[in-house]
């Protein structure tokens, strides 16, 4: 399934007021342990597609009803 592109991929700042996280070493801290949604580099910024952060996302509220 090919995806088309978003209107605008999402940087670590916007994860941080989407789920209102302490700050964005946060999200660089995920990252580095491999638990935060799938992102990707573009030169050296950090990037994540809006359908990753969802599903990841879903994905914690499935782990947390279990």
């Amino acid at each position: 399934m090919k995806r088309s592109l978003p209107v605008q991929y999402l940087t670590p700042d916007d994860l941080v007021v989407m789920l209102r996280l302490p700050s964005v070493e946060t999200v660089y801290q995920w990252r580095r342990k491999g638990v935060g949604p799938r992102g990707f580099r573009v030169g050296r910024h950090l990037r994540f597609h809006p359908d990753d952060v969802s599903a990841w996302v879903e994905s914690l509220m499935v782990k947390g009803a279990a």
